[in-house]
């Protein structure tokens, strides 16, 4: 009776010390498919490793997207290796769907099945110019634009969005910087 008396304190004891994580980010309201396909150009990303190693740095970084019959979404990245002189463009093709509930604002990435990755629209340009893209650790973060660059004021105003919600810019790599 005692050991169990001591094993309940112990686990109320821990749950006490247990804070709750970190509010997850919000993602926008709504997300319309036939608009956010189609070629989108990386202007900011946070550091990853798939793009950012001590044999590859992604530059001039595009995502392309399309709907697929099923309903899931085809995804085909690619950059320019910026560390081999011969600058080849890697390519990375994978596909995603949507997660049940989340008007679209809420994807899961494969490239490489059975692993999935957190695709969360957490800002979105109202005429499709621009989507702020993160996941609910904050670890990964891109700003993508319709076009190669974006002018300061739409930078600000999309990274402003990033910060409000808890992402550390500091490790921010801009394209083109």
């Amino acid at each position: 009776m005692r050991a169990l008396i001591l094993a309940a304190l112990l686990g109320l004891s821990a749950c006490a010390a247990t804070q709750p994580g970190p509010e997850t980010p919000r993602t926008v309201e709504r997300v319309d498919l036939a608009r956010y396909v189609g070629l989108w150009h990386e202007v900011a990303r946070l550091p990853q490793r798939f793009q950012d190693s001590s044999s590859l740095r992604c530059e001039e970084t595009t995502a392309e997207y399309a709907s697929l019959p099923d309903g899931r979404i085809s995804v085909r990245n690619s950059c320019v290796n910026a560390l081999d002189p011969a600058r080849p463009r890697r390519v990375a093709t994978g596909q995603a769907y949507v997660v049940e509930g989340s008007n679209n604002t809420r994807l899961r990435v494969s490239f490489f099945w059975p692993f999935y990755g957190d695709y969360w629209v957490i800002g979105l340009d109202p005429e499709y110019r621009w989507a702020l893209v993160g996941s609910p650790s904050r670890r990964s973060l891109w700003l993508l634009s319709r076009t190669p660059s974006l002018p300061p004021a739409e930078m600000e105003r999309a990274l402003g969005i990033a910060r409000a919600q808890g992402f550390d810019l500091g490790p921010l790599i801009v394209a083109g910087r």
